[in-house]
């Protein structure tokens, strides 16, 4: 009879045993480059999307932002994209306060990346189509669909790179400040009922920089309808709604990034009780 092996690591289905560790299959992305645009947007708006226990920093900033993920040792060399949306926020806990960002939604391009991410990490991610960026005459885009429908562009232009000296002076007043979060939400089987799992979790990760170039962004969504995207529509309207208030620096990077510590390992944060 299959029983499951508490020190190990398992995905469904389990019954074929743990997830497959070596010396090869380390949390390192070796070549990533990312495309980054925030934004001050309306703060009553993004505060209904943040579950209790969470608060917004002291600015309502929204950040989106793709990744081109290239040599990951854990997928044997390969990679995929993604496109992610970030509020600036705080998490309020029983026995810490963690302040970093919030991660609303993620698409990926790629269904291993998503499964892992959702059942070990309960990272929200979704599926997009995402080809890689693309530049042209100093321009840099991107974007993510679905079905064949535009969910969002992503366009940056006019990029000056940041000194190595500025980068870690930021890096630096950032310290204890970049804290990636999330709510971690599994229904119950059958979709109904209480959740089988519903906790906010905490992911570290590091990164190394190689360059940092920093310019002006813009970004596009799509107003979707049912037909277009039935299982995304009504994610990407709400984050479509979000009013642009001013843009801020949009930022561009390339380097590595390591999403697996040991000495931080994705874990559940404890929040306070109600009425505490």
């Amino acid at each position: 009879m299959f029983s499951i092996d508490p020190s190990a690591s398992y995905m469904m289905p389990a019954h074929f045993g743990p997830r497959y560790t070596g010396e090869k299959t380390s949390g390192w992305y070796h070549d990533v480059t990312v495309m980054a645009v925030p934004y001050r947007t309306d703060r009553d708006k993004l505060a209904a999307l943040l579950p209790a226990g969470f608060e917004l920093t002291d600015d309502a900033v929204i950040t989106v932002y793709y990744a081109c993920n290239k040599n990951i040792d854990w997928l044997a060399g390969r990679g995929y994209n993604m496109v992610g949306v970030n509020a600036s926020a705080i998490f309020n806990g029983a026995n810490e306060q963690l302040e970093g960002n919030y991660a609303l939604v993620i698409w990926e391009n790629l269904t291993d990346p998503i499964l892992v991410g959702r059942e070990v990490q309960g990272i929200p991610k979704i599926y997009a189509d995402i080809p890689d960026h693309v530049i042209d005459d100093g321009r840099w885009t991107c974007g993510a669909r679905h079905f064949g429908n535009r969910i969002v562009d992503i366009n940056i232009k006019n990029l000056v790179e940041v000194p190595s000296g500025d980068v870690a002076a930021a890096e630096l007043a950032r310290e204890n400040k970049t804290h990636p979060m999330t709510w971690r939400y599994l229904p119950a089987a059958g979709g109904y009922g209480p959740p089988s799992v519903s906790e906010p979790v905490t992911f570290p990760s590091t990164n190394i920089l190689k360059q940092v170039m920093v310019g002006e962004g813009v970004l596009s969504w799509e107003a979707l309808t049912w037909e277009q995207n039935p299982t995304q529509f009504h994610i990407v309207n709400t984050l479509g709604a979000l009013p642009v208030i001013e843009y801020l620096p949009a930022i561009v990077t390339q380097g590595s990034t390591n999403l697996a510590l040991p000495e931080q390992w994705t874990r559940s944060l404890l929040p306070m009780q109600q009425g505490v």
